[in-house]
């Protein structure tokens, strides 16, 4: 598929889980991709290393987030590697995906652990947006990945708490951007089988349980979110923004009468 050839894109929290998939579906249709990382390199790696297998382009950007000159840093390495391939340091898509998950409730989370969770979850996808809007080609897609959490009680409350600020964010921006063409939504996942969730890799019987409460009777697979991901970042997304688009399987839709 060619539908993304000339375009760049920029994907967070590309190295593992639902980001890899992102990435490699994106590469897949004829995007450069920047592989974002925090720290496993390896990881990074392996992700470049598919994609360039399947015939696609990217290049890994080091960055941890959360801390200090974070999108700085970030930055430094994505526009060093769009000029270096494409002489141009220009995006086209923006995916906000990199975020983290303490498992902390609201009986026993710390202070510094929702800090830390605001920072990569919060802080982290808004001050990397600001910064790519000014690269950002016109018509181009920015998809910042939330969480079914935001609709269902669950009892990893802090998490879901900073993640619902992205939904808005999705709609607020969109609202702005329209003029540019630029098309703005959040994607939010239920239960996916991903390192983030370790208690179901490798647990077919508790991934049955989990995939009970779903309209879909499955958890979801990484390559689940990527196709949607995928639709909004195409022409095929044009007319959409300001959405938040469950892809969950219909998780807890309701009671089973």
């Amino acid at each position: 598929m060619t539908y993304l050839t000339g375009k760049a894109a920029l994907v967070t929290g590309a190295s593992r889980g639902i980001g890899r998939a992102i990435a490699r579906r994106l590469a897949a249709g004829g995007a450069l991709v920047a592989v974002h990382y925090g720290s496993n390199d390896n990881a990074a790696a392996e992700t470049v290393q598919l994609i360039e297998k399947d015939g696609g382009q990217a290049f890994p950007v080091r960055a941890e987030l959360g801390v200090p000159g974070d999108v700085d840093a970030l930055f430094a390495g994505l526009e060093q590697g769009l000029a270096a391939r494409t002489g141009r340091a220009r995006l086209d898509i923006l995916v906000n995906n990199a975020a983290i998950n303490t498992g902390g409730t609201v009986q026993d989370i710390t202070p510094e652990a929702f800090d830390r969770l605001v920072a990569i979850n919060t802080k982290a996808p808004l001050f990397i947006t600001q910064r790519a809007l000014p690269l950002l080609n016109d018509n181009g897609r920015i998809i910042n990945v939330t969480t079914a959490a935001t609709r269902i009680a669950m009892p990893e409350a802090p998490y879901a708490m900073t993640k619902a600020p992205m939904e808005i964010l999705s709609r607020s921006l969109a609202h702005v951007s329209g003029a540019r063409g630029i098309t703005v939504n959040a994607v939010a996942p239920g239960p996916t089988v991903t390192d983030m969730n370790p208690w179901m890799l490798d647990n077919p019987e508790v991934q049955q349980m989990v995939g009970t409460g779903n309209a879909i009777p499955r958890v979801g697979r990484p390559d689940d979110i990527a196709d949607v991901v995928a639709f909004l970042s195409s022409e095929a997304g044009r007319w959409v923004t300001g959405q938040v688009i469950d892809a969950s399987g219909g998780c807890f839709l309701g009671p089973r009468i």
